[in-house]
């Protein structure tokens, strides 16, 4: 028995006595009531109202997928394509008349289908059972154009009925409410102006649950923002949940599984509520069943249980919260502070003080990992960063700071002479290893320098390209003595290489430096001087001031960054900014220090790179260039940076602007000629940028800068500046009412225009009408007189 305490805690060893004793009668009891009464109610509520709603869900769904397959074939149809680019008048009978037997042909599937109703705001029509209208002259137009602001392409959306009836059969509904599937039209186009909408009445699905439900059953069907769309009592039909007594929607929301069951009060009674979400519209289906009910026998065993587990509870957990507390508290405190509870005690079978033992050696043991591992994620980050050096990726500045940070500060502050050596492999045939074997065998090559080479007098060796690089240096300042030190020590490793691996190595040793920053020059020099095996064989020392007369490696650095923002300039013909970057350019290539026939190498590439960009626009040559010479003749000729700054720019970047910039003044003027007749033939439509930029095959953001540039008018004061003066036309040569002229400009009432008007011409449209009328009649007498 005591063995098997152990895995307890220390605060469960103390407490378990007065629970075994307290709660034997407590679970006896509350077996004996839960086998009872959960039973009845797991059977009558998880599994019956489950079933019960997931089969109404799935008769409910076959019928609004079959409304949705019937609707999509009538929105598909090359009728219904024709006709939303019709106005749908007299003159379009037969396209109207194919289009009521598209309707009629849904209506005539089993879909409980009251209406269908298809609506374009474009062509202002509406078609219906009762037949075609005028959009906005039918009496709900503003609620069925407001339809087209829903988020989805296809909704199924609660409607009044009201809304989808003319006023002479108004009272014809059958339901307060209709269940309306909704498709934005036209269906293969971004910018929606159509709607096809098809309505079940609410009171038809009804009698599909009702159908379907037991008669003591309340099955209740919501959407997605909590409004009752279908419920036995048909007046709750388009009201908030709420408003039926259900005080149970937070837990639906909150809730994000498709189905579950809880327990809420409708009317101050207790009901279990079992719901089923759809995956088809996001419709919650709940059945409301009252609890009182279904544990009517349950309930004797309850007020049996409550009273004896009430009375068993209490004394139990007041005997063991007093007791263990009082004496489990140092033990917990000393758990909290090594980060342990009481459930990790449990989960791992051991006393607490096993665990505190347990904690101690694994702190001791994760320092000691610890500390081995930055150690390695130091010395990985160390090599990266010396890499880096060696590639001349690192600024003067960066390159100090990050050596310094690594802890070679002494090595900065006192080496006055530093080399770079770089040591390679060869492989023959009389060696015992093969060309797999390379990474291992520079793998021990490194660990042998890092050996024989004290940590003084050089940085850690890293592996570049198959080739061991290191950094050596030296506070003596006699650069004859470091040469002789630094070729006794490359001769020594050569040696020690050689005995231990029974392996040849040659190495290639820089010119000597004074500098931190010129370790990347030094690195190439030193992969140069190896490049000469080719010639001196194997297992040899190659020092480069051998190979290049003693001068350091040429470091030209051409800058490709300022050449591409140049080209993009030309392209773009921004002259001023072509010329700017023409003088940076210059500057930072005449900035490096090479001699004349180096400073050839930059300025060919360039005037190469600027010729290839020519020809790939489909520029030619004597478009910019009409002398019979050669233009690299020409650039090789020119003595002073003036001189060539110059010349490139007059020979052959303006030249090229000059070409840019006619080719974008005319596709811009002939894009803005097309904007502004689109703009004359329909200022009195709903037009826009984003249409007009449709129907020219261009972006809108594109198009508005080029018509801002062209016209020193954006799209929208250009087009309102349009319809004022076609107002003030019809103001001085017609009657037309200020009404009329208002809605002809699309202006939502008169009032808008008439404000916008006296902003414009300081009056209102009226005052402008007299104002021209007078002014004429006063200049008909005078004319009268001079006849």
């Amino acid at each position: 028995m005591l063995r098997s305490l152990r895995p307890l805690s220390f605060l469960s060893k103390l407490t378990i006595f007065t629970f075994v004793i307290s709660t034997l009668p407590v679970l006896f009891i509350g077996s004996f009531s839960y086998l009872t009464s959960s039973r009845e109610i797991q059977k009558n509520v998880n599994q019956n109202k489950m079933e019960l709603i997931s089969q109404i869900n799935t008769n409910v769904e076959r019928k609004l997928t079959t409304v949705n397959q019937t609707l999509n074939q009538v929105v598909n149809s090359s009728v219904l394509k024709r006709a939303l680019n019709s106005p749908l008048n007299e003159n379009d009978f037969i396209l109207y008349n194919e289009l009521r037997n598209e309707i009629r042909n849904m209506q005539s599937f089993d879909t409980k289908l009251e209406d269908v109703i298809l609506l374009n705001q474009q062509q202002n029509w509406m078609v219906k059972n009762s037949g075609l209208y005028r959009l906005n002259e039918y009496k709900d137009h503003a609620q069925l154009t407001n339809l087209l602001n829903i988020s989805d392409n296809t909704s199924w959306v609660l409607n009044p009925s009201s809304w989808f009836y003319s006023e002479e059969s108004m009272n014809g509904a059958k339901c307060s409410y209709s269940i309306s599937l909704i498709k934005k039209l036209p269906t293969s186009k971004l910018h929606k102006y159509g709607l096809a909408m098809a309505n079940i009445p609410a009171c038809s699905l009804q009698d599909v649950i009702n159908s379907d439900a037991p008669p003591l059953d309340n099955i209740i069907v919501i959407d997605e923002k909590n409004r009752i769309l279908l419920h036995p009592d048909l007046e709750l039909i388009g009201k908030p949940i709420e408003e039926s007594g259900f005080s149970g929607v937070s837990m639906i929301s909150d809730d994000a599984r498709p189905s579950g069951q809880f327990k809420t009060q409708m009317n101050k009674e207790d009901y279990s509520v079992t719901y089923l979400r759809s995956q088809l519209n996001g419709w919650v289906y709940l059945s409301v069943t009252s609890i009182d009910s279904l544990t009517k026998e349950s309930n004797k065993i309850g007020i049996y249980t409550a009273m004896v587990c009430l009375l068993m509870l209490v004394l139990s957990i007041l005997l063991a919260w007093i007791g263990s507390r009082r004496m489990y508290t140092p033990i917990e405190r000393l758990l909290n502070q090594i980060g342990q509870r009481k459930t990790d005690v449990k989960s791992r079978h051991v006393s607490e003080f096993q665990m505190i033992g347990e904690q101690m050696h694994h702190l001791f043991q994760s320092k000691s990992q610890l500390e081995k591992e930055i150690r390695q994620h130091i010395r990985q980050v160390r090599t990266f960063s010396l890499i880096q050096a060696f590639q001349g990726n690192y600024r003067k500045r960066e390159l100090l700071e990050n050596l310094e940070q690594f802890g070679y500060r002494n090595q900065i502050e006192k080496w006055n002479t530093m080399a770079v050596i770089t040591l390679a492999i060869d492989f023959s045939d009389d060696t015992d290893y093969e060309k797999k074997d390379l990474n291992l065998l520079l793998f021990a090559a490194h660990n042998m320098i890092e050996e024989l080479v004290e940590p003084d007098h050089r940085l850690a060796p890293v592996i570049m390209d198959q080739v061991i690089v290191v950094l050596l240096g030296s506070e003596d300042d006699d650069a004859v003595a470091f040469h002789q030190r630094l070729y006794s020590l490359t001769e020594m490793l050569q040696q020690e290489i050689n005995r231990c691996l029974k392996l040849q190595v040659s190495i290639g040793l820089s010119l000597p430096f004074q500098s931190f920053h010129k370790i990347s020059i030094a690195y190439r020099e030193g992969l140069e001087a190896l490049k000469y095996r080719i010639k001196l064989g194997k297992g040899v020392i190659i020092q480069y001031e051998n190979i290049n007369s003693g001068k350091h490696y040429l470091n030209l650095n051409y800058p490709s960054h300022k050449e591409n923002d140049l080209m993009d300039a030309i392209k773009l013909a921004e002259t001023e900014k072509a010329k700017e970057l023409v003088s940076q350019l210059f500057a930072t290539i005449f900035a490096q220090e090479l001699t004349p026939q180096e400073y050839q190498i930059p300025l060919t590439r360039l005037l190469n790179n600027l010729l290839i960009m020519m020809q790939e626009s489909g520029i030619s040559m004597n478009q910019i260039y009409h002398a019979n010479g050669s233009l690299y003749e020409e650039l090789l000729e020119l003595h002073t940076v003036a001189e060539i700054e110059d010349w490139f720019w007059s020979m052959v970047i303006y030249p090229m602007i000059k070409i840019f910039n006619s080719r974008q003044n005319a596709q811009y003027h002939n894009i803005s000629e097309k904007i502004i007749d689109l703009v004359q033939h329909g200022y009195d439509t709903d037009l826009t940028l984003e249409e007009c930029a449709s129907r020219l095959h261009y972006n809108a953001n594109y198009i508005s800068s080029i018509f801002k540039k062209e016209t020193q008018y954006y799209f929208s004061e250009y087009l309102t500046m349009y319809r004022f003066k076609m107002a003030k036309k019809w103001l001085e040569e017609t009657d037309m009412p200020i009404k009329d002229i208002a809605a002809k400009l699309r202006y939502n009432n008169s009032q808008n225009f008439i404000r916008s008007f006296r902003k414009q011409e300081g009056m209102t449209p009226g005052q402008y009408r007299d104002s021209h009328a007078a002014s004429k009649s006063n200049s008909n007498p005078g004319t009268s007189a001079q006849g």
